[in-house]
């Protein structure tokens, strides 16, 4: 083995992980906290994550190689430190004292298990483009069935030392190891207990809370795992998280005192907690941007120029300020503008007022022979919830004034959403995007062709390119330059409508403390967090 002159180096901090209470705090008798949900997580398996409902709960089972602070930043997690002198040969030294919530040793065998996983096939796990995305040497092939899955590059070295090699050099990937999809898994369990391993009392993790109970749809509780290496310091006693899909109903639990924070709230509320709750209303803006998907790949909407008028017709600047209000910007890209080592360039969307904008739209549709005499007919799908209705009925209505487009809505609940978006059944639908670390690349990337997230079935040899080409740049000017490029050709292409950036809107009560309010990725762990008296 080579021996790498050290680039980073990290200590243990006790503490660099845990609740950051200061002296002089008063704390509750009683620290339980209740945390909003926007919906029922469809699995707890770090292999089976979709988004946010998956990610706010896996955080606290389960543990990587590193984590984030409160302004996210990288920290120790089960990597006590590590060495690199290339960004593309990693050595990772794991703490001695991190264990399972049964008390086995966590061990560098674990992240080889769980990454070897991750890329097979046969697991089909939701985020092996993120492998990818890393570059782990070989991941390419074996996610395409021509390698086995330990050709990964990924090696124990030791039951405490974790050798990775990519297959070039990748800026960001200590950033990468953050997200949950990269946590360790417990073989010997998810062996004995096979598709049960995530329920209550099966599930072993090495996060600082384990899963003590849940009730499908109602709730899930945690308590602290008595084997977490810094339990000393994690502050709370038991994080039950509720799913509400419901904006209002959310609220009005919040309201009544059963809920400690929210993810969201509805947006025509703002003015009045605003006024009525000031210090509890929190509206910072976030790595997010909700956009509608076009299927490429099914007419009409395989045609760019259909796509194009759709995305025109949007009033972006209405969305905002008015069926929003919230603090939202307009999303006439892809990437949100507070993403690093990104500056919005002017483009089509930005420049020309709205009427030139509808005016535009009505050519293309025109062109591609849609008009009174032949409508465009479509079908929008969004999962139920009040935001995504409002927003649905407003764009319906525009494309109506403006296109003269009948649009069919469809709401699904969540599980059957992410089934029809999947398999492709719809041929327009929102979703929205919220990055996993933070560089251009996080929201570029989706939209490659072999990206498994990417539902609009979007394939452009020229994007994957330039794609390419930013990933093997170490230079970030001229990162930058390629992702401005890859911007203005998705742009032209029109897979997606982007609709606004995201803002991290919630409430909290004020006697909670430890919510890492201003991290753009909204990175946020139950053990920072503690109650004050009140």
């Amino acid at each position: 083995m080579t021996l790498w002159r050290p680039l980073l180096l990290l200590l243990t901090v006790g503490t660099a992980q845990a609740a950051d209470v200061p002296s002089a705090a008063k704390l509750a008798a009683e620290q339980t906290v209740v945390r909003h949900l926007k919906d029922e997580p469809s699995s707890l398996s770090p292999l089976k994550l979709v988004g946010l409902p998956e990610l706010q709960v896996v955080r606290d089972l389960f543990e990587g190689l590193l984590t984030q602070g409160a302004d996210g930043s990288v920290q120790p997690g089960v990597a006590q430190h590590w060495r690199s002198d290339d960004n593309q040969h990693f050595l990772f030294e794991l703490r001695k004292d991190a264990a399972w919530s049964n008390g086995d040793p966590v061990t560098a065998s674990d992240f080889v298990y769980s990454w070897r996983r991750l890329v097979s096939p046969k697991e089909a796990a939701t985020f092996a483009w993120f492998a990818q995305l890393a570059h782990f040497e070989n991941v390419d092939k074996i996610v395409a069935g021509e390698l086995s899955p330990d050709q990964l590059g990924v090696e124990a070295v030791g039951d405490h030392t974790l050798k990775v090699t990519l297959s070039q050099p990748v800026p960001y990937f200590l950033n990468l190891l953050t997200h949950p999809s990269l946590s360790p898994l417990h073989e010997a369990s998810i062996v004995r207990e096979g598709s049960a391993w995530t329920q209550p009392g099966k599930l072993v993790g090495n996060g600082a809370f384990i899963l003590a109970d849940r009730v499908v749809n109602e709730r899930l509780d945690l308590r602290p795992n008595p084997h977490y290496w810094d339990r000393a310091h994690t502050v709370l006693t038991k994080v039950t998280f509720l799913p509400i899909n419901q904006e209002s109903a959310a609220t009005q639990r919040y309201l009544a005192g059963d809920i400690d924070i929210t993810e969201s709230f509805p947006k025509e509320q703002y003015a009045r907690l605003i006024k009525q709750i000031p210090a509890e209303v929190y509206t910072p803006e976030q790595l997010g941007t909700y956009y509608y998907a076009f299927n490429t790949r099914q007419a009409p909407l395989d045609d760019v120029r259909v796509r194009k008028a759709l995305s025109y017709a949007i009033d972006r600047q209405l969305i905002a300020s008015k069926v929003l209000g919230t603090g939202e910007k307009p999303a006439y890209h892809f990437t949100p503008d507070v993403t690093a080592h990104f500056t919005p360039k002017p483009n089509t969307l930005s420049t020309l007022s709205q009427p030139e904008l509808d005016a535009e739209a009505k050519r293309l549709l025109a062109e591609a022979g849609y008009g009174p005499a032949h409508p465009l007919e479509l079908t929008l799908l969004y999962n139920t919830a009040e935001l995504h209705k409002k927003l649905a009925l407003a764009i319906a209505s525009m494309w109506k004034q403006k296109l003269g487009a009948k649009v069919q809505l469809t709401n699904q609940e969540w599980k059957s959403y992410l089934d029809s978006r999947q398999h492709g059944q719809f041929q327009v639908i929102r979703s929205s995007w919220v990055a996993d670390y933070n560089d251009p690349s996080a929201f570029l990337e989706l939209w490659r062709s072999s990206n498994s997230g990417n539902m609009a079935r979007f394939a452009s040899p020229d994007y994957d390119a330039l794609l390419d080409q930013a990933s093997r740049n170490t230079v970030q000017a001229s990162r930058s330059q390629l992702f401005d490029q890859a911007e203005a050709l998705l742009q032209e292409q029109a897979p997606i409508a982007p609709l606004y950036q995201y803002t991290n809107a919630r409430l909290i009560k004020p006697w909670l403390k430890g919510y890492p309010i201003n991290n753009p990725e909204d990175v946020a762990y139950s053990r920072q967090l503690y109650l004050l008296a009140h």
